[in-house]
């Protein structure tokens, strides 16, 4: 059974995405550790359930049970994104908003309802907003996920680092530090990316080093599904 989730991306995504180069996600598998080891192959479409085989040590010879737990996103699933984005003007009488997305300079008015109207109201205008405050009514960008597994994050190759969206499409590698890098690989890029969301304080755990278990979710922009 599929269901409709948020997902977040900052700007340097949302663009990847708009532009066709970003069509696979990356994020933490929390139900992994040291001693816990997701497994996919046991994947249950109906239940939405995955396994998880415990360990008494960290080699993983010795195992000691089995478990179901829910996977998060699932092949099917619909995916809506939140970004940054600005409130430019709002209009009372017929609830619509003006909402202006940086991510590629685009300006989109629509109308909402007047719950979210109030809520909208309560924002300030002109001012770049975190992702977090956009829901399905303002979210332009749909995603349906295809495929889903479980892998440790430094499995990466370079060309799925490509489809992270590392790479422009001039082909050169976006850096924090400089506008275009064409030295650094993509998966050297990719790290750079990966740690930079990662809080200070988690990087020994979920950092690119520590290499985690990770969700690898793949998808393909699809339209808003009907209410």
């Amino acid at each position: 059974m599929s269901r409709v989730l948020p997902i977040l991306f900052n700007t340097d995504m949302v663009r990847a995405i708009l532009d066709g180069r970003k069509t696979v996600t990356r994020r933490i598998c929390k139900d992994a550790n040291e001693f816990t080891v997701p497994d996919m192959s046991f994947y249950d479409a109906e239940k939405r359930t995955y396994a998880v085989h415990n360990f008494a040590d960290k080699e993983h010879t010795d195992q000691l049970s089995t478990a179901e737990r829910t996977c998060p996103i699932c092949p099917g699933d619909i995916l809506y994104v939140r970004e940054c984005g600005i409130i430019q003007s709002m209009k009372n009488f017929d609830k619509t908003v003006k909402m202006y997305f940086p991510a590629d300079d685009t300006l989109i008015e629509f109308k909402v309802t007047p719950d979210e109207y109030g809520r909208l109201s309560r924002f300030p205008e002109d001012k770049k907003l975190s992702p977090y405050w956009l829901t399905k009514q303002e979210s332009r960008i749909w995603l349906k996920v295809t495929n889903v597994r479980v892998e440790r994050l430094q499995e990466i190759t370079e060309e799925q680092a490509k489809e992270e969206g590392t790479i422009d499409n001039r082909g050169f590698i976006h850096s924090p530090d400089n506008e275009y890098d064409s030295i650094h690989t993509a998966k050297e890029h990719f790290e750079q990316i990966w740690n930079s969301t990662i809080k200070k304080s988690d990087l020994d755990r979920y950092g690119w080093d520590a290499s985690p278990w990770v969700w690898v979710i793949e998808f393909e922009r699809c339209e808003k599904p009907a209410d």
